[in-house]
Order: structure tokens, then C-alpha cells, then sequence
């Protein structure tokens, strides 16, 4: 993998370059980065630490919500209220992870759906909110500050920064003790605490980390299209997405979700572009194949198929050395 680390970041800061003048692929770009973000956020506890939340939107729509309200009520530039939507974030995480938490398996991805319901039906009524029509950002751009550009180049590399420091930390948590703890967790919770890991805390900590940084995407996302609403915000759809990406690249590896969003996010805005409308039902169906398709034939994602096959010359080369010596 580290081979191909030097020119994939080159690729990367460079797309933007590659496709100037090109409107629809530079929006696709920023597109697959803030998809990306949401996943990597959602990987810190459903890849390493095993806990399947199929509720992220909760903290997705706490993000994107925040940043429309500070605008709405206080006329503040809409990335003010991003800080707002993380720590709202991190106190609900703590109370929804306190009792579910506690669930194993489906248990608990059945307990985060729930919770993801009840706070967009909560969402829909409130005027406060906008009810069921949702809340509408600045419709022009009056400082720098609103993130209102007419280009998708500078959200690529704002969404390129953010998702670059989300994976850092990643790194570094997946290197130090919290990551061997969650790894642990994830293989045998009971053999775990048996060794003395306190998994009931670690598994919280991943969980208000992972929310933190969903709500972040959120609040990008409010940026970039200036709208929310209840669907868009708290929509169920949103945290299939996040779930899928991940396992499609491979979850509880760095790059896993990153690979999941280069595939599926330019596989739905192209069915949306051929389709229109006649192609909403089919995003379910697409998903749901890939489920499928995953849960059979590669349960650790692309990236271990693309290790695995790495691994076979290099084992090859070692055995010939062998011999030779």
C-alpha cells in the first residue's frame, strides 16, 4: 500500500487541476470527499471498535441543522454553527451510548435506528426547525465566512483538508492503546474484559468521537447546498451510506471508507443523472445488492481482497530467498 501512497495523494490534490472546466466533475470530486468524511467518521466505531450504528444521520443532521439554525436565528456565517452541532453531538452520544451501548449485534443497530426516527419525525414538526419544508441557508454570499462559492474547487480542498486530519487521527488512534482496545472489543468483548479493557468506556468514547465528526460532514454539507430538512438531514438513507462505503472499502481499515465513496458515490449521481427521478428506487436496490454482495464474498472489503493479492508475490519472493539461502 505504501507504494501507491505517494501518487494517489498526488492524484488527489491535483483532480481539481485535472478537471477545471469540467462543473460536474469538480462538483463530483468534493462529493466523494465529504462522503468520505461522514464514513471515516462512522469507521472509528462501527470498523474498529464493531458497533454497527445504522443512526449516524442523527449526528449528521445535529451538524447540518446547527449550521442553518445560527444562520436562521442569529445571522451568523453557517460554519459558526458547526462547533455547536459537534458538541451537541458528543452530549447525545453520550446519552444514547450509555444504554445502547450495552446491546450487542443487531441489538444495538436496531436501538440507533430508532433513535434516528424519532429525532426526524421530532425534526418535522418543529417550526423552530421548519418543519417538514426544512430551513434554507444564505441565498448570497455576503463574507467569505458563508462558504458560498460558485465553484466546487474550494470545497474540494476545504472537504480534502478536513478529511485529511480525520484520517490522521484515525491513524494515530488506530496506532496508540485506545486502538488496540477497540480492536480487542471488536474480536471478543468478553475476552476483553476478562484482560482488564474497559470496553463499555472505550466503545463510548469511539462513538461521541465518531458522532463529533459525522456532525462536522453534516455542517459541510449544509455549506455546500445551502438546504436541510428532515429527509435530508435525519433521512435513514444517510446512515445506510455511511455503513456501505465503509464496508464496501473495507471497515476497521484506514483507507476502507475513502475506496467505499470513490465507488458509490459516482455510481449514484450517474443512476440519478441517467435515471432522474425513475432512479430514487433503485439507489435502495443498489445498496442492498452491494449488502449482499459484501456480507458473501468480501466481509473485509476491496482492500484486503487488493492486500491479499499484494501479499502472494511478495510470500513468493521471501520462499525463493529462502531456498536460495
Amino acid at each position: 500500500m505504501k507504494r501507491y501512497l505517494f501518487p494517489g495523494v498526488v492524484l488527489v490534490l491535483a483532480y481539481p487541476l485535472l478537471a477545471a472546466g469540467y462543473p460536474v466533475w469538480e462538483r463530483l470530486g468534493a462529493l466523494v470527499l465529504l462522503a468520505a468524511i461522514g464514513a471515516s467518521a462512522w469507521n472509528i466505531v462501527g470498523g474498529y471498535a464493531g458497533q454497527v450504528s445504522v443512526g449516524h444521520a442523527v449526528f449528521f443532521g445535529f451538524g447540518a441543522y446547527s449550521a442553518v439554525v445560527v444562520y436562521t436565528h442569529l445571522g451568523w456565517p453557517p460554519i459558526a454553527g458547526a462547533p455547536i452541532g459537534m458538541l451537541l453531538s458528543v452530549a447525545v452520544a453520550a446519552v444514547i451510548g450509555v444504554p445502547t451501548l450495552r446491546l450487542s449485534g443487531h441489538y444495538f443497530s436496531m436501538a440507533t435506528i430508532a433513535v434516528a426516527e424519532l429525532v426526524r419525525v421530532l425534526s418535522s414538526t418543529s417550526e423552530f426547525l421548519g418543519g417538514a419544508q426544512g430551513l434554507t441557508g444564505p441565498a448570497m454570499p455576503r463574507t467569505v465566512f458563508d462558504l458560498s462559492f460558485l465553484s466546487a474547487t474550494p470545497f474540494y480542498y476545504i472537504f480534502l483538508a478536513v478529511l485529511a486530519f480525520l484520517l490522521g487521527l484515525t491513524w494515530w488512534i488506530e496506532r496508540g492503546r485506545m486502538g488496540f482496545y477497540l480492536r480487542a472489543i471488536k474480536d471478543s468483548e468478553r475476552a476483553a474484559r476478562s484482560l482488564g479493557v474497559s470496553a463499555g468506556r472505550y466503545k463510548l468514547y469511539a462513538y461521541m468521537l465518531s458522532g463529533a465528526f459525522t456532525s462536522l460532514a453534516g455542517s459541510l454539507y449544509l455549506c455546500m447546498f445551502g438546504f436541510v430538512d428532515p429527509e435530508s438531514g435525519f433521512g435513514i438513507l444517510i446512515s445506510v451510506k455511511m455503513v456501505v462505503m465503509a464496508a464496501l472499502g473495507g471497515a476497521g481499515q484506514l483507507f476502507g471508507p475513502l475506496v467505499g465513496a470513490l465507488i458509490l458515490v459516482p455510481l449514484e449521481e450517474l443512476s440519478n443523472s441517467y435515471l432522474g427521478g425513475r432512479g430514487a428506487g433503485l439507489t435502495f436496490v443498489v445498496y442492498g445488492a452491494i449488502i449482499v454482495i459484501i456480507a458473501r464474498f468480501l466481509p473485509s472489503g476491496l482492500l484486503s481482497l487488493f492486500e491479499r493479492r499484494s501479499a502472494k508475490p511478495a510470500a513468493k519472493s521471501e520462499i525463493a530467498s529462502g531456498h536460495a539461502d
